[in-house]
This record gives C-alpha cells, sequence and structure tokens, in this order.
C-alpha cells in the first residue's frame, strides 16, 4: 500500500476515525455488549495487523501439515475474497487462497467459506458428522471477533511491520499495535532476528515470540487451472516476475534470496483476476526484456485460469513456511489451546448441570 505521502496526510483525520470505531469494537466484544459464539472444537486464528501478505495463508497450510502428519482431522474457515459461500470445492468463483488450500489438501482438510466463519463451522460439522472434525484453522481471524477462538497468532512482517503508524485508509494498518495485547503468540515473519520490532510487541503484549521465513518448495510449471506437477530446474531461466499479492516486494526480495534471475517485475492489485490483454502484455514485455519464462505466485496462478500464454512458458513458486524452534511453538500452542478447551468445557459442565437439556456450548 505505497500512498503518496501528500495523500497519506489528507486521509490522515480518516485514519483517526477508523482507530476510534476499530477501539469500540474491541470494547463492546469485551465487554459483552457485542457476544462471541463458541464452537464445540479449538479454533486457532491466524492473522495479523496489516493488510496485505504477512505469510498468513502458509502459516495456515503449514498448521494445517502438522496436524495431519500427527492424524489430526482438520478444518480451515476462510471468509474467501469474493468467493461463493458455503463449502468449498474447485467451482470458479472460490478466492485463490481457498482454491491454494484446495490443492494443497484436496477432501484431507475440508474448507468452509464465509463472511461468518461461525455459520461456516456449523455447516462443516454437519457435513462431517461421521470424522468428526478435531480443531479449526481461521484464516484471517484476528478482527472476526464473532467467533471466539483457543488461541490467536498474530503475525508481523519484518520488511513492513507497522506501516509508518498509519492505519486505513491512510496506511495498511487495520489495528493499531496496541492490539496485540489480545495475542496469544507472536509470530515476526520474513527475519531471524529483529530485537527493534520485538521492543514494539512488549509495549503492548507479553506473547511468546517466534520468527519464520518463506522457503523455497520447488519452481513448478503452470498448468491451468490447477497447479501441475512439473518442476522446473529454475537456475539456468531469466524471468519476468509477476504477481497480484499484499506484499510484492517481499515476493521478489525472496527470489533475490532463493537464486532466481528477474529481469524485471510487474505487480497487480491483491487478488488480481488477470485478462487476456494483461497476459498478452506481459508476454511482450518478457520477449522485449529477454526473458526465457515468466514467474509468479503460487496465489496468482488461481487468477489467471481465463487467459493464455502464448509465447513463453509460465511458472510459479511453492513456498513452505519455516518457523524458527517449531517444536517448542506447536508444544506452546498446544498448552494453550488444552488449557482453553478445558476450561470452557468445565464452564459448560457447570452451565449445563444447572440447566438440564441445554446442549454443549
Amino acid at each position: 500500500m505505497n500512498l503518496h505521502p501528500v495523500l497519506r496526510w489528507v486521509l490522515w483525520p480518516l485514519s483517526i476515525v477508523y482507530r476510534a470505531i476499530a477501539r469500540l469494537r474491541v470494547w463492546c466484544y469485551r465487554c459483552g455488549l457485542y457476544k462471541s459464539k463458541s464452537l464445540e472444537q479449538p479454533v486457532i486464528s491466524v492473522g495479523n495487523l496489516t493488510v496485505g501478505g504477512t505469510g498468513k495463508t502458509p502459516m495456515v497450510i503449514w498448521l494445517a501439515e502438522r496436524a495431519l502428519a500427527k492424524g489430526g482431522r482438520i478444518a480451515i474457515l476462510s471468509r474467501g475474497h469474493h468467493s461463493r459461500r458455503g463449502l468449498a470445492g474447485s467451482h470458479e468463483r472460490s478466492s485463490d487462497e481457498v482454491r491454494l488450500f484446495l490443492s494443497r489438501f484436496g477432501d484431507r482438510v475440508p474448507v468452509g467459506v464465509d463472511r461468518d466463519r461461525y455459520a461456516a463451522a456449523l455447516r462443516l460439522n454437519e457435513r462431517q458428522k461421521e470424522s468428526r472434525i478435531d480443531c479449526f484453522l481461521l484464516d484471517d481471524g484476528f478482527q472476526h471477533l464473532k467467533l471466539k477462538r483457543d488461541a490467536d497468532i498474530v503475525l508481523i512482517d519484518a520488511t513492513n511491520p507497522f506501516g509508518a503508524g498509519f492505519l486505513l485508509p491512510a496506511g495498511p494498518l487495520r489495528e493499531h499495535a496496541s492490539a496485540l495485547s489480545r495475542a496469544d503468540f507472536v509470530v515476526i515473519t520474513r527475519s531471524d532476528r529483529s530485537p527493534a520490532i520485538e521492543s514494539i510487541v512488549r509495549r503492548h503484549s507479553a506473547a511468546p515470540i517466534f520468527y519464520a521465513q518463506t522457503r523455497l518448495r520447488a519452481v513448478v510449471e503452470k498448468d491451468c487451472p490447477l497447479p501441475g506437477s512439473s518442476v522446473v530446474e529454475f537456475r539456468s531461466r531469466r524471468y519476468l516476475v509477476f504477481c497480484g499479492i499484499g506484499n510484492p516486494q517481499a515476493f521478489c526480495d525472496d527470489l533475490s534470496r532463493w537464486g532466481i534471475q528477474s529481469l524485471g517485475s510487474t505487480f497487480f492489485r491483491d487478488h488480481h483476476r488477470y485478462t487476456q490483454p494483461e497476459a498478452d502484455q506481459l508476454e511482450r514485455l518478457a520477449v522485449a526484456m529477454g526473458a526465457t519464462a515468466l514467474l509468479c505466485t503460487e496465489k496468482d496462478i488461481f487468477n489467471l485460469d481465463r487467459v493464455q500464454f502464448r509465447l513463453l512458458p509460465v511458472h510459479f513458486c511453492q513456498i513452505d513456511l519455516q518457523i524458527n524452534d517449531d517444536e517448542r511453538f506447536l508444544a506452546s500452542l498446544s498448552n494453550v489451546v488444552i488449557k482453553r478447551d478445558a476450561a470452557t468445557e468445565a464452564a459448560v459442565a457447570e452451565v449445563s448441570s444447572r440447566q438440564p437439556g441445554k446442549d454443549r456450548r
């Protein structure tokens, strides 16, 4: 979100109003004026303070993969940017994040899509009666206070942690850094160590801090409408890079770190659905630069399913998240979830004993 400095200061008064409304909303939930709804299963939220890419989708995938490896039955709840409400399938109107989840997990991880994540969870529970879901992962859920969660994981991108302090619409912040007081875990992405960011976090939160980096799993040849499995040897390639994600510069920085040769880059807005004229223009630009292929993110390929590239191949980066001290992170997360779920069970049992016939939660 790169606004001109003059425009940013023009919009600054609106940011003050936005912050006041956001704080009032949180206060209403805290005081019980608004009620958060609870599910039978634990809910782990993955979110951030800013608009755009901090690594939420890779984090959700990382958690789901760890749960599957231990035999857990996990499900994902997503708002689904421009998605059709319901149980996610392979239909074209699913968001890029939802289709990425489906591509990685297939039917091993059900995905519920709705602005109301509680309603999505109820539909999933009804559908999965015979194989009960153990835990829900709430994608982009830090501000979704309608659904009660057992653990809040907040991601901070070290390359642009707090958007120079400007809230929407003058900057990328959804909430002020003081909202970190609600976090159970803070994960600083794209860094191994950042004392300056830690210092800011510690002003507002005592939550344990972990670090994570993006890791290249493979460069893969595009095969619309879903990704193919043809791994590419990228070291001899010269790429024109393009993407429509929240933090495109971070993607370019990752490419440099991974040793991928970029001759230039073109950025589009987040979740951009590409048109044929744009694809043609990208190819012409790539040919003029002397590129041998085009390169984008894994999320972008789901927004390319209505266009064709005729002159050059298109590749995408399949990435993973790598969390420092991951075993301690998982153990700490499990402890928080187990303790809160046990406390909820006890409270529900007490209420049920007073009011016979009431359903759990």
